[in-house]
């Protein structure tokens, strides 16, 4: 790796928005180029660093310190200016682009609930894990933690553990009910 490039390496990570690595590391190339040597911020995709505005003000945090920005894949792949209006332009694209996706699979999920089909793992769950789960989270368990206690007893799931998204789902639909219940 070349003398002036800083380095973003974060595989588990689908964001660094706001992450203590981020912040590290355009505070590092901040403090390099304050000291003559010209630097480009390099990162694998647009993505990892955040989408539309979050972009944006990323790349007015790097024109003001006169850090390049440089990706190594996707649609804004290669060195950019942040201050550019190419820049800007697919920076606003690709936050636009990510909220046409998220509404359009909201649109498809609400259409299969009206159909009486169910949304990712809601069909694998029962009473005995709801059970299980309610007493975990009692413990103060994470739901990740909790996933991977938990077992699918049915479907095609069946002896697979649910995501934490699905546990997520089962307790918030769980404390619903018994708010609605404790207003009735």
């Amino acid at each position: 790796m070349a003398a002036n490039t800083v380095k973003i390496s974060s595989p588990h990570m689908s964001s660094l928005v706001s992450s203590p690595e981020l912040d590290a590391a355009v505070k590092l190339a901040g403090e390099i180029r304050a000291s003559g040597v010209a630097v480009t911020l390099v990162v694998h995709e647009h993505e990892r660093l955040g989408r539309g505005i979050e972009l944006a003000m990323l790349a007015e945090e790097l024109k003001a310190s006169d850090v390049g920005l440089g990706f190594l894949t996707g649609q804004l792949n290669g060195s950019h200016d942040p201050s550019g209006i190419v820049f800007t332009v697919l920076a606003a694209m690709s936050g636009m682009e990510r909220e046409y996706f998220r509404d359009r699979t909201l649109e498809v999920h609400e259409s299969a609930r009206k159909g009486g089909k169910t949304i990712g793992g809601a069909g694998a769950t029962d009473d005995d894990m709801l059970f299980t789960a309610l007493r975990l989270r009692d413990e103060e368990l994470s739901l990740r933690d909790i996933a991977a206690l938990l077992v699918i007893s049915k479907d095609a799931k069946k002896g697979q553990h649910p995501s934490p998204a699905t546990v997520l789902r089962m307790l918030r639909e769980h404390d619903e009910q018994v708010a609605t219940a404790a207003n009735a």
